[in-house]
């Protein structure tokens, strides 16, 4: 993260995209533009979600906003808890150099798509490395920390390994019990 965002600890979000056209004018601080079910309509403009995601509205609101914040399933459409083949709706809004960050992530099993096996590390890994997120809305924040930890590189001032051998440690933990059958 930047020292320009460290300055800027908050994000402002909406549904409404003419609020944020609206707040652009009154602070600097990050705007994000929430994006519902596609079939829903916006609470101001009574747009459809759907033609707030095509390329002309992001060249558009892309001006007033560093990024959007989907609901997951619009970004990656769900069968039966099943995920579907991902829609072109991250690399259209990187590609107007806006952020995605998708929500809402939880841990409860009803939440969890079954393609991740009630494992939301699973889930997690899925969306930041193969759609290519750049932020995530969780209820969890802990469970995404630890992901983070887990999945972190290794800091180049690890010279002694200590921080290696944790993890070598952690995972021998983990491993021990499941064979133990905790």
């Amino acid at each position: 993260m930047s020292k320009d965002w460290l300055k800027q600890p908050v994000f402002i979000q909406s549904f409404a995209p003419s609020s944020l056209v609206y707040i652009s004018n009154l602070t600097d601080l990050p705007k994000i533009l929430l994006i519902d079910d596609v079939t829903m309509l916006t609470e101001d403009t009574n747009q459809s979600y759907w033609e707030i995601t095509s390329d002309s509205y992001l060249d558009y609101i892309k001006d007033y906003v560093v990024g959007i914040g989907p609901w997951k399933d619009t970004v990656v459409p769900v069968v039966n808890n099943y995920l579907q083949v991902p829609t072109d709706l991250v690399a259209r809004a990187h590609s107007r150099n806006l952020q995605v960050h998708p929500y809402t992530y939880r841990n409860e099993n009803q939440f969890l798509h079954l393609d991740f096996h009630q494992d939301p590390h699973a889930e997690y890994d899925y969306w930041i490395n193969k759609i290519g997120v750049d932020g995530l809305f969780t209820d969890f924040t802990g469970s995404l920390h630890k992901f983070q930890e887990w999945t972190a590189p290794f800091p180049k001032d690890d010279a002694d390994g200590k921080r290696a051998a944790k993890l070598l440690h952690k995972i021998s933990w983990l491993l021990s019990s499941y064979k133990d059958g905790y």
